[in-house]
């Protein structure tokens, strides 16, 4: 009796959120640390971020989530697909443009799949997963050897608004953060430190449009920030005390103040869920020893930062506010990925998701407080290397000896008599100081065998057959007695 009236309440549950179409804004920020929002470590947080705060105040805070990849481009495309980017040809680091796009053409987005259920698509900000500039008289291509920054004009043949957005405005990356970029040209040439409150003031004004319009709205809102260059504008400069990394945080943290205001003046926020997050942990760039010095630790209680395999480098904050769907004040300790977008989107809609969406689980019972109904075994981490992680439960699986990425040990710094992988356990041990490779083999073999199988196979969840773009995906970038690689399936 008590399992059918569980599944009478899940049910009821997801009836209900898919009764009325609601609007989505997704914020994503870049290069933001899990210890970087005051309330996700008030210990250790001395960077003022109200709005998110008030955010997590009147929503969900998932204190469990991981990026797709400890750096930027891959997680994007996670985000977008609800796969991991290494199944594609990005096997390490990120794209950095003029090439054609990593989102094959015909792959489902969140954006055209949402498109096809009727929604309005728009995003506002930073795409960085590669797209092609073309000469708009000749139709070719300009390339990054002869162009800097893209020139005003160039047209782009495969963008965000190829890839199911109905509106574009924003950049392609850091490095390219001058060319300013609607819909399919690049329509400015403008100085960095206006791309922030370029990106604030449009996404305002994209809420603002939709007042009064029938069709719901899904806004995605990749900041730039705070990612280098780290450019706080005059307002922000001196307001953290802790430097200009400390006030650009506090400038992308008003971002999110500035579209809570707007949903809730156009009579939107009781029907828009809003998702807050990060594409991995705090960059080295930031001067995070620095911060430590004045007591702003931007990993908390992690262990890393940005490119890492450990903690620091892909949980990232994760919170949710969903009026009278999410209870205010709320806390879930789920393990959720940031692949896991499109899932929830289709489960929120009660429409079957599309043979795509690999590696994707919908979190929406964990908004009401229910588990989540998985078919994935673990999460997959990946690092700026390459590097491979397995999470399941507790454990953590890490085929690298150090840290995979920017902080130290790397794996040419490890001693030589040093396990060839590591593994932890996430409950006793989340800073990830005690090594449990070598005394629990079995833990070990069985989080291998798992990472195998979902990287092989071609998807980490149930579904239609799938394989990956590439021939051969190596598991052990340090060498395993010695390194080998094996195909896919």
């Amino acid at each position: 009796m008590k399992s059918l009236l569980s599944i009478f309440c899940f049910l009821s549950v997801s009836l209900g959120f898919a009764a009325e179409k609601p609007n989505i804004v997704y914020i994503i920020c870049d290069d933001l640390g899990y210890g970087d929002i005051q309330c996700l470590a008030p210990e250790t947080s001395k960077i003022p971020t109200p709005c998110t705060d008030k955010l997590a105040s009147e929503g969900m805070i998932f204190t469990d989530a991981h990026s797709g990849s400890s750096v930027c481009s891959p997680t994007r495309y996670g985000v977008m697909t609800g796969r991991y980017s290494w199944r594609t040809r990005l096997q390490k680091g990120v794209v950095t443009g003029f090439a054609p796009s990593l989102i094959a053409e015909d792959r489902t987005t969140v954006a055209s799949f949402l498109k096809q259920q009727g929604y309005a698509t728009a995003i506002i900000g930073k795409w960085h997963l590669d797209f092609l500039y073309l000469d708009p008289e000749t139709g070719e291509e300009y390339s990054a050897k002869e162009h800097k920054t893209p020139p005003v004009g160039a047209k782009i043949p495969d963008g965000p608004i190829h890839r199911g957005f109905g509106y574009y405005h924003g950049f392609h990356h850091a490095r390219n953060m001058e060319a300013v970029i609607e819909d399919d040209r690049v329509i400015a040439h403008d100085p960095v430190e206006n791309m922030l409150p370029r990106l604030t003031e449009k996404s305002v004004e994209y809420i603002d449009s939709r007042k009064d319009k029938k069709k719901p709205f899904f806004l995605y809102v990749p900041l730039g920030s705070p990612h280098t260059p780290i450019v706080p504008t005059g307002e922000w400069v001196g307001k953290s005390g802790l430097g200009d990394y400390g006030d650009f945080v506090m400038q992308t943290d008003n971002v999110v103040g500035e579209i809570s205001e707007a949903l809730e003046r156009n009579g939107m926020t009781d029907n828009t869920l809003v998702i807050f997050t990060s594409d991995n942990g705090c960059s080295k760039a930031a001067g995070i020893n620095d911060l430590a010095d004045k007591g702003h630790i931007v990993s908390a209680h992690l262990r890393g930062s940005k490119a890492d395999i450990w903690e620091g480098g892909h949980r990232i904050p994760f919170i949710v506010r969903w009026p009278g769907k999410v209870e205010p004040g709320s806390t879930s300790d789920q393990l959720i990925c940031l692949t896991d977008l499109i899932a929830t989107t289709a489960d929120l809609l009660d429409v079957e998701l599309p043979a795509s969406g690999e590696d994707s689980v919908s979190f929406l019972p964990a908004l009401s407080g229910e588990e989540i109904v998985s078919t994935r075994n673990g999460v997959i981490h990946h690092s700026i290397s390459g590097h491979f992680a397995y999470r399941q439960g507790p454990w953590k699986l890490i085929l690298a000896r150090g840290s995979g990425g920017w902080t130290a040990p790397g794996e040419n710094q490890v001693p030589a008599d040093a396990p060839i992988a590591q593994l932890y356990h996430m409950d006793d041990d989340p800073g990830e100081q005690n090594n449990l490779y070598a005394e629990n083999p079995e833990v070990a073999a069985k989080l291998l065998a798992l990472l195998e199988k979902d990287v092989f196979k071609g998807r980490s969840t149930d579904g239609a057959e799938s394989k990956n773009d590439v021939e051969e995906i190596n598991l052990w970038k340090s060498g395993k007695e010695p390194g080998k690689k094996k195909k896919k399936k």
